[in-house]
């Protein structure tokens, strides 16, 4: 699309500056990072102040506040020197411990300002969900300044999680390809999970993006791409990443370490058969380009790998979560021998990642107060059995003995159709709308 094809969007922050009232009164903290950003490139936390928001305490998520800790990771600092604002790292930081938190920062209102990027196990979204269901119970007001989703909002993609598996991959039963923005999740989640593990629903409001329609992903907003974590570099990484981080549970490297991350996977024991194979199954939107590489950290660190590079040759008909599920079947058909699932206490020091995410992160599951049934939505795939209450830590022992892969898919079913040599896609139902399983209801924009 070329520039003059782009349609002008404005992000909820940028309208917050604008009009600092859509915030409401009272003490506010913003949860961000170096993603929230004014359209000019601005970072927002100063021009807020600037403009006469009345900011008191600064929240940090995963990689910090400043975007430089690896995955898995954050950042020590306990002030911003750029306002002089304290600041609260939320990373692994629930429950009761979250709630203290926000009492001890004296805010009134949170306002949520993160750029999210359409996959369920991306964890700023369950970082949004859990500071939700604190503000619940302490009596926060919460704001979401919403942003676009980076894919796009036509389509979602593959199956809803099983509540026994939630964990910070994923809190609740979203797709694995959601869909939606980051403010129409928040208000999916309010209305369906914050009262179950809040006891009452969160004082929300969502500041839309205006201009923002659904068919528009990253490169038609005409807004500045700032990479939201360290191995999601640019809009050509976030259009794979949906798909291609199912690899963090298996043995094969997902290009960490490399500057193409979750664009290419390989591993040692890989041969010149891959590559074929996978053109071979035709899959729309996407070639497949057989390449050697050497990971500098991470998995396989400094030893040659063979793989492919995923190229994108049409995004609308490209489908990430068919295409490596797709893939993930490829391999054990081929390397019955060498092919493995990671788990999630393998002890192999660099840990399976979820880009926002690391298995310590996943087991955080285990303490988020966030309740047995953690179901939403309308799709045929909806469970509300079989949860376990999280804040009782027993989901975080099970996440611990569990495949990694289990929790990135949100279930064992994946898995155990690949081990069986069974066809997997009719696990992952081709891609639809976000309606038919969030409900219209939810859905800000056209």
């Amino acid at each position: 699309m070329s520039t003059d094809d782009r349609v002008a969007v404005t992000t909820g922050i940028a309208r917050l500056h604008a009009s600092p009232g859509l915030a409401g009164p009272g003490r506010l903290g913003l949860v961000t990072n170096h993603t929230g950003v004014l359209p000019d490139l601005r970072p927002a936390a100063p021009a807020l102040l600037a403009a006469g928001v009345r900011l008191v305490a600064l929240f940090g998520p995963e990689h910090g506040l400043h975007g430089t800790g690896q995955a898995g990771e954050s950042e020590d600092a306990e002030r911003d020197p750029a306002t002089g604002l304290p600041v609260h790292d939320t990373y692994r930081c629930d429950g009761e411990r979250l709630d203290q938190l926000l009492r001890a920062s004296g805010v009134d209102a949170l306002v949520y300002d993160l750029q999210d990027i359409g996959a369920r196990f991306y964890t700023y979204v369950w970082t949004m969900y859990d500071l939700m269901v604190s503000a619940a119970r302490t009596g926060v007001r919460f704001v979401v300044a919403d942003r676009p989703n980076p894919l796009g909002g036509l389509v979602s993609e593959g199956p809803l999680l099983d509540p026994e598996w939630a964990s910070f991959v994923g809190r609740a039963a979203t797709p694995v390809r959601h869909g939606l923005t980051c403010g129409e999740l928040a208000r999916l989640l309010n209305t369906a999970a914050v009262p179950r593990a809040a006891g009452r629903a969160a004082d929300l409001t969502v500041i839309e993006t205006a201009g923002w329609r659904r068919h528009m992903d990253a490169g038609a907003t005409g807004l500045p791409w700032v990479a939201p974590s360290p191995n999601i570099p640019t809009p050509a990484t976030a259009a794979v990443y949906p798909g291609t981080c199912l690899f963090e549970g298996t043995n094969l490297s997902e290009g960490r370490g490399t500057t193409q991350p979750f664009e290419i996977v390989g591993a040692p024991w890989i041969d010149a058969r891959f590559a074929p194979s996978l053109a071979a199954l035709a899959l729309p939107g996407v070639r497949f380009r057989e390449l050697r590489y050497v990971p500098a950290f991470h998995k396989h660190a400094g030893r040659p790998l063979r793989g492919v590079q995923l190229h994108v040759t049409d995004r609308a008909s490209f489908a990430p979560v068919r295409t490596a599920v797709a893939m993930l079947a490829v391999l054990r058909r081929l390397y019955p021998d060498d092919f493995a699932w990671r788990g999630t206490d393998d002890g192999t020091g660099d840990g399976a990642r979820a880009d926002g995410d690391t298995i310590d992160g996943a087991q955080a599951g285990g303490d988020t107060g966030s309740g047995a049934d953690t179901s939403i939505g309308s799709g045929a795939d909806t469970r509300s059995d079989g949860g376990a209450d999280p804040s009782s830590g027993g989901g975080a022992a099970r996440s611990r003995h569990r495949p990694f892969i289990d929790l990135l898919w949100g279930s064992d079913r994946l898995r155990r159709a690949i081990d069986a040599g069974d066809d997997p896609l009719p696990l992952c139902d081709p891609p639809s709308p976000p309606r038919r399983w969030a409900g219209d209801d939810v859905l800000l924009y056209s």
